[in-house]
């Protein structure tokens, strides 16, 4: 990879990183849909996005964790769920360009649902969750991050949204507890991959984690709850579409 390949694909960490984390997400969709324009391998791909996941995550968790939006309680099923098929995935090879337009039509769909939904009052009653469906859902979003090295957060984020399981600001909070643990679990998965990590690498992780405070700072303290639910949406279309047409 040339210098200024490497450059653009920094330049978009950065974005990805800033805007993901600002609705608690580590944004690896951005950073494998920047790193395929560029025909990096894709188990080079794979490692590189969950070590940038693992970093802008953390962050994020964080934040969240300070302004006191990281509904523990509410995301530990699906961890429980997700953690261990996370490692699963993790040492499956990946089956091929399927499993990539599966994913885009679901987030697009997602996206969708979340723009168009209307506002709800900040004190609007929220919804359980049996223990079982969240183990089960985690459990499959855990299967998606491993295989694909998307930290399953952009799937659970809008689901507690839609499904009123948690508000906007916990769902974020819990999307980057979610993302993280299931990226760690994902990486030490595949400890050769981390063989095939670019030079370049370096450098992303440095503009992620800058990026990746700066959105983290805003989401978990300034953003409303309506702004959030629109920032989510558009995150996952920009990730849908990158999906579909790359």
């Amino acid at each position: 990879m040339s210098a200024t390949d490497a450059t653009l694909v920094g330049t978009l960490v950065f974005v990805g990183a800033t805007l993901a984390a600002t609705v608690g997400h580590g944004g690896a969709s951005t950073y494998l849909a920047a790193m395929a324009l560029f025909s990096l391998a894709p188990p080079a791909m794979r490692a590189s996005a969950l070590v940038l996941n693992l970093l802008v995550a953390g962050l994020a968790v964080v934040r969240f964790a300070h302004a006191r939006a990281l509904p523990w309680r509410t995301i530990a099923p699906f961890v429980i769920g997700s953690v261990p098929l996370a490692w699963l995935g993790g040492t499956l090879a990946l089956p091929g360009p399927l499993h990539a337009r599966v994913l885009g039509v679901a987030l697009l769909v997602a996206s969708a649902q979340l723009l168009a939904m209307p506002p709800a009052p900040d004190d609007a009653a929220l919804r359980s969750l049996h223990p079982g469906g969240a183990l089960a859902l985690g459990s499959a979003l855990g299967l998606l991050s491993g295989l694909t090295g998307v930290g399953g957060g952009i799937f659970l984020s809008p689901l507690l949204v839609l499904g009123r399981f948690a508000r906007p600001r916990e769902a974020s909070g819990a999307s980057a507890a979610f993302i993280w643990l299931n990226s760690a679990a994902a990486l030490l998965a595949q400890p050769a991959a981390l063989d095939a990590l670019p030079p370049a690498l370096t450098v992303w992780s440095v503009v992620a984690v800058v990026g990746g405070a700066l959105g983290a700072r805003y989401g978990s303290r300034h953003a409303s709850p309506r702004v959030l639910r629109r920032l989510l949406g558009v995150v996952l279309a920009i990730a849908a579409l990158k999906l579909l047409f790359t």
